[in-house]
């Protein structure tokens, strides 16, 4: 009894009574079949053989107009009076069918009744024809093994009824609401929909539907993007779809809330020419007048209905061509209409199939009684007796063996299950259109030409395809910024060309040709740097996009730290000689210089080095939300962007920018320590501290609009191109601009300037500094290159003069009376020797000393002779001390003053002239090293 009650409680809690009687019937049939055997005791099993028998078909259907589903039954029974016309006219069927209907009133306990009366009360019939209620048919279908009966229906659509294992022997001439599925499908597949969504009414008949529908979508590789129940809102759930991107959705719900559905989508905009509604198609019509309960108006409802596709099976073949009965569908359909006037009923939709099903039962019933003549005249010998249970099996084979053409089209069955045909309607301006069918038997979709409408000049895609557009840099943009970039390069180019060629000029040479050289190197490399940070994925492929993403990174580090690290290591220089007083006796050369700077690109090398071996650069894309297509076509564009970074960018940038922080306030103290270094040609503090001042606040400008746009590539490219073409423009013209102009107007104002003005500005400032700076011009440690020409004319100049004078001496050994032509003519020479080491001291004591000297008795030196001393002998006057102490004051002082400390001969301490000639300076021993006063920055 426990199956009973669990199939009881299954269908809508049945009636105690009901469920007696169900348990009885299905567990108990030797009980009923004792009442059929005791109301039918005479009858035997021989109507195989008797030609004319009346062979009895139970039809069970509801008739009561207050039932539910009655207007079927009502459209029905014409039909099914019309077949058994038909087949009585066809004379190809030795017997007459007899139908008893039995009303079920679409309720389970009086569906239960009335077949229980059938079986005890009424004739002994062969098929059962009908079953409009699910839940009745299901019931009564489920028994029929017991009883050896087979059920043939007509309109019991629902999906539960195809399990073979629980209802061997029910059949049904109408497809399955399950039929529909594999037509939709290879509805979806014409139009290469591979992405779907459903929405289902929280029903089990349309449940059972949803989860054949799965199964049909994942054997055509079909993706189900969203699937959605509901049971009385489906807004909400509409809403999840529209979420999801879902523009193909497919429907199982009743015209009741089928209002309710399309006016969510009017709603939420879910309709036009970007989605598709796929729905049943068994609907009443005009159903969304009569379904109408939302508060949409009628207008806006056939505005979301648009060009839905409703899916149902086909009621009449489209095909006119003769069937079984010798008629067309068309000429069925007139002889139906008809009936049906006489008789004054409405049709109905399940008509066609009621009509072939009495074709189907008669075919059947014919296969049958062959067979059992075939089996009887093989026993004529003996006598041959059949029972229910071998009739029942032959009526069941014959059965799945039915194929011929009807009102219907092609009628055969597949496991029970009818193989018809799914038509395809569209609606459109208010009505449905037929707009194809798919025939399940040859599995073919044919659509009428031109006969689907499509909102959109196409038909809607399954989803929001999305293309990825790249942010990429304009060309025109980078076409622009790429022409200045090399403007600049030329310029620089230009700077460099002059370098080398006036390397040797005093100007040039004091500013440092090869410091210069390196600037110019590194805002070259800075330029170039521009190209590589234009370039992004539209250009180069992915793997080479990562290698210029680490090839722009050394370049711009490189490019920054050679301009700056050689413009600072210049400055280091003037500040180590005029600032320095322990370095006095030191030697700067341009190799420490380039020592110091590659110290500096060193640090810049490892630290690069690090990032690469540790946590390398690399292409990272950032996606962005997604955005209408300009072109208002149905696509979606996804901007991308691609980066380079890595997992720890912000601490290796924190710790490049804590470096060139460093540099750049290293680079600050060195031009204000030198600020008052007054030789133009050494001193760029004022152009160091413009150029750091432009760059530090453009860098920093630049670094935080570039943060804050790094979604927008344009403007980010803009932005560094520019910032790193100002501070290389700018640095470069700060530091060759001055000296091109002093090149053109006056070369020699640097070292005037310096002539005229260094000593006294450097007494008013520091007298300290000014006496270390005198000591380290005494000491050969000023590497002035600017003084290195001077310094050699001088001494060349030195040379003649003392080369004249020992001629004058030697003159004054043969003919002392030559006296006056020297006081006269070579008086100016020693003037001349003595303001040329004026104009090379750099102190005040220098000149002083001079001055003592040229202040000794002049007139006792260069005035009037004694003339005693003219009578005296040639070798006796030039030897005599007088001519000795003359010579001494006028050549020791000259040496001493003006040569030798030029080659690094005397300290300014030694000025005494009158000194012994082996501690004199013209005595020692010089290396030729020390010839150079001053060497090139």
């Amino acid at each position: 009894m426990a199956p009973a009650r669990r199939d009881c409680s299954g269908w809508e809690m049945l009636l105690p009574t009901g469920c007696l009687l169900l348990s009885v019937l299905l567990f108990h049939p030797v009980l009923a079949k004792v009442c059929n055997d005791r109301t039918k005791h005479g009858q035997d099993n021989s109507w195989f053989d008797r030609d004319g028998e009346n062979l009895p078909i139970m039809v069970l259907m509801p008739m009561n107009e207050s039932a539910l589903m009655s207007s079927i039954s009502q459209g029905i029974e014409p039909a099914v009076q019309l077949a058994i016309q038909h087949i009585r006219e066809s004379r190809n069927y030795s017997f007459s069918l007899i139908t008893k209907i039995y009303d079920t009133e679409c309720d389970n306990a009086k569906g239960l009744r009335a077949f229980f009366d059938a079986i005890c009360y009424g004739p002994k019939h062969l098929m059962i024809f009908g079953g409009v209620c699910p839940s009745v048919t299901s019931i009564i279908a489920e028994s029929l093994e017991g009883w050896n009966l087979v059920q043939l229906s007509f309109a019991a659509t629902t999906p539960v009824l195809a399990d073979k294992k629980k209802y061997p022997n029910f059949f049904r001439t109408v497809p399955s609401d399950n039929a529909v599925n594999p037509a939709v499908v290879k509805f979806l597949n014409f139009y290469n929909w591979s992405r779907v969504g459903t929405l289902t009414q929280d029903v089990q008949r349309f449940s059972e539907v949803r989860n054949d529908l799965t199964n049909e979508l994942e054997k055509g590789d079909i993706q189900i993007a969203d699937t959605e129940s509901f049971s009385n809102d489906p807004c909400v759930n509409v809403k999840k779809l529209k979420d999801n991107d879902v523009r193909i959705i497919i429907g199982q719900f009743d015209e009741n809330l089928a209002s309710k559905v399309f006016c969510c989508a009017y709603n939420l905009n879910m309709f036009g020419s970007k989605y598709q509604w796929i729905i049943p198609g068994w609907y009443q019509g005009n159903w969304w007048e009569q379904a109408n309960s939302t508060n949409c108006t009628t207008k806006k409802l056939l505005t979301a209905m648009e060009g839905y596709i409703s899916v149902d099976f086909e009621p009449l073949s489209a095909r006119q061509i003769k069937g079984i009965s010798g008629r067309t569908p068309k000429d069925y359909e007139r002889e139906y209409s008809r009936e049906l006037q006489q008789k004054g009923v409405e049709a109905s939709k399940f008509h066609g199939f009621a009509y072939d099903g009495m074709w189907v039962i008669a075919k059947t019933l014919t296969r049958v009684m062959e067979l059992l003549r075939v089996e009887k005249r093989k026993n004529t010998y003996h006598n041959f007796t059949v029972d229910d249970r071998e009739v029942g099996k032959m009526v069941l084979n014959v059965m799945n063996e039915t194929n011929f053409f009807g009102v219907t089209g092609q009628v055969m069955f597949r496991n029970g299950e009818r193989m018809g045909t799914i038509k395809f309607n569209q609606f459109q301006e208010g009505r449905e259109v037929k707009v194809g069918e798919y025939n399940a038997i040859a599995d073919v979709l044919d659509l009428i030409n031109n006969s689907i409408r499509f909102q959109g000049v196409e038909p809607p895609k399954d989803r929001t395809f999305v293309r990825l557009q790249r942010r990429h840099i304009n060309v025109p943009l980078y076409s622009i910024l790429s022409t200045i970039t090399i403007l600049g390069m030329l310029m620089a180019g230009a700077f460099l060309f002059f370098n080398i060629k006036n390397r040797n000029h005093r100007l040039i040479k004091m500013s440092s040709p090869y410091m210069n050289n390196l600037i110019i190197l590194g805002g070259m490399l800075s330029y170039a740097s521009i190209f590589l940070f234009g370039l992004d994925g539209g250009f180069v492929s992915d793997i080479e996009f990562e290698t210029l993403c680490t090839v722009r990174t050394w370049i711009l580090i490189v490019g920054y730290t050679t301009a700056f690290g050689a413009m600072f290591a210049k400055t280091w220089r003037v500040h180590a000689i005029f600032k320095n007083v322990k370095m006095k006796k030191k030697i700067i050369k341009d190799q420490k210089l380039l020592i110091i700077v590659g110290g500096m690109l060193l640090i810049d090398v490892c630290i690069l080095i690090c990032w690469q071996i540790v946590d390398p650069l690399k292409r990272t894309v950032e996606e962005y939300s997604l955005e209408a297509d300009p072109q208002g076509r149905d696509i979606a564009i996804r901007p991308f962007l691609e980066h380079c970074e890595n997992t720890h960018m912000t601490i290796w940038l924190g710790i490049v920018y804590a470096y060139k922080g460093l540099l750049m306030l290293f680079g600050c103290f060195l031009a204000w320590e030198t600020r008052n270094v007054s030789i133009p040609a050494l001193n760029d503090s004022k152009y160091i501290g413009m150029s750091v001042y432009n760059v530090g606040i453009m860098c920093i400008i630049g670094a935080a609009v570039s943060f804050l746009t790094r979604d927008q590539p344009n403007v980010q490219f803009c932005i560094v191109a520019l910032v790193i073409i100002f501070c290389s423009t700018i640095t470069l013209c700060l530091v060759f601009v001055p000296k091109l102009i002093t090149m053109r107007t006056n070369p020699d104002a640097a070292t005037q300037n310096r002539r005229l003005n260094f000593t006294q500005n450097q007494k008013k400032e520091d007298s300290k500094t000014s006496t270390s700076v005198t000591s380290v011009n005494q000491a050969n440690t000023s590497r002035l290159d600017g003084l290195q020409t001077d310094n050699h004319r001088l001494r060349m100049r030195i040379t003649e003069l003392d080369k004249e004078l020992e001629e004058v001496t030697m003159q004054l050994q043969d003919t002392p009376e030559k006296t006056p032509y020297i006081k006269q003519n070579h008086y100016p020479d020693a003037n001349n020797i003595l303001s040329i080491r004026n104009f090379t001291d750099a102190k005040d004591g220098e000149k002083s000393i001079l001055k003592n000297h040229l202040e000794q008795k002049p007139q006792a030196q260069w005035g009037s002779m004694d003339p005693s001393r003219i009578n005296r002998g040639p070798l006796e006057d030039i030897n005599s001390p007088e001519h000795i102490q003359r010579r001494l004051s006028l050549q020791l002082p000259i040496l001493h003053h003006a040569y030798l400390p030029s080659i690094g001969g005397v300290d300014a301490s030694c000025t005494s002239p009158n000194g012994s000639p082996a501690s004199s300076p013209r005595h020692r021993h010089m290396p030729p090293s020390y010839r150079v006063m001053v060497s090139g920055l």
